[in-house]
């Protein structure tokens, strides 16, 4: 990769989440949604930001609520000055504008917002894109490519897909697309009222845009990390007096079960994501001209499409549901 360029990021959370922290960031953690249902966003309490991927067109330009005043000098907004940056801007878009204790910026990104804050959001992208270390972590997900496996016909040479952010900030609901000259201002979240819930119809509406068939979208939520959750919860269940022990013991057997699932997640995570910046092209010339010599090349190529396709069929049924 030439220098000063930036790569794809996959939409995945475990390569999101793996970024914050690689920004310094710690406290939260991203999780994939599945379904906007009441269940499945109370689960997801506290939610900073929502991240989320479309194919991108040129109707998508809207014309209408851009901030234009002073709220630009409290929320931080960045236009996108560079290609492929958009998967880290997203995130960033929601750390800097998200003030809950659970969250601790880090050195990195907090010394990057008080160098930038004064900034308009052009030149706030333009230090974002030349900040070397953000870029660093960023690249870290950088594919190694020799050749192309498979050719690429001009309909999906078109295809642009771009990530975006919607925010709570200060009583309403923006969102921050670097591709704008401003944030989007979506309107007041009533009180006593979960700002999910005012944008759950949005993002629903822009799923909406895509024929049937078409899984052009992914939604990731930047929550506060479950594990630590979870064990406030434990240590809360414990000193509770108003617990039988029965109940005592039900409530943190559970919250065990799931403090353990989230280690798991994260051990799936860190192998994952290895494997997704470890150097196999080595290994795969070698591999390929041993099958080639063997004549089984063509069936193992057979076989591992068929498996791919199933597992995106059973990942785009998930995304329907929403």
């Amino acid at each position: 990769m030439a220098s000063g360029e930036w790569c794809l990021i996959e939409s995945d959370p475990g390569v999101f989440t793996d970024l914050i922290h690689g920004f310094g960031a710690d406290g939260v953690q991203v999780e994939e949604i599945f379904s906007l249902d009441d269940d499945s966003l109370e689960q997801m309490k506290p939610c900073h930001g929502l991240i989320f991927l479309f194919k991108w067109q040129q109707s998508d330009t809207p014309t209408e609520n851009l901030v234009k005043d002073s709220r630009l000098d409290e929320i931080f907004f960045a236009r996108q000055v560079i290609t492929n940056a958009c998967a880290t801007q997203a995130i960033v878009s929601v750390l800097l504008n998200c003030y809950h204790e659970d969250l601790k910026l880090g050195s990195t990104l907090t010394d990057f917002k008080e160098f930038a804050q004064a900034f308009d959001p052009q030149m706030r992208g333009l230090t974002l894109s030349n900040s070397d270390k953000i870029r660093d972590v960023h690249n870290s997900f950088a594919r190694q490519q020799l050749f192309e496996f498979d050719a690429r016909d001009e309909k999906k040479e078109e295809d642009a897909f771009h990530f975006i952010a919607y925010i709570p900030f200060k009583g309403r609901l923006y969102e921050l697309d670097g591709l704008q000259e401003a944030p989007i201002d979506h309107g007041p979240i009533p009180k006593d009222t979960e700002w999910t819930d005012v944008a759950r119809p949005i993002v629903q509406q822009r799923m909406q845009k895509y024929s049937e068939g078409e899984i052009h979208f992914s939604l990731m939520a930047v929550v506060s990390e479950l594990r630590r959750k979870y064990e406030r919860e434990m240590e809360r269940v414990l000193t509770d007096p108003a617990l039988t022990d029965d109940e005592r013991n039900a409530k943190t057997s559970h919250l065990s079960m799931l403090v353990h699932e989230e280690e798991r997640k994260r051990e799936s995570y860190r192998t994952e994501n290895f494997r997704r910046r470890h150097n196999w092209l080595p290994f795969i010339v070698e591999l390929v001209k041993a099958y080639a010599t063997q004549g089984i090349l063509v069936p193992a190529v057979d076989k591992a499409v068929a498996k791919e396709a199933e597992k995106k069929r059973e990942t785009d049924k998930k995304r329907k549901r929403m």
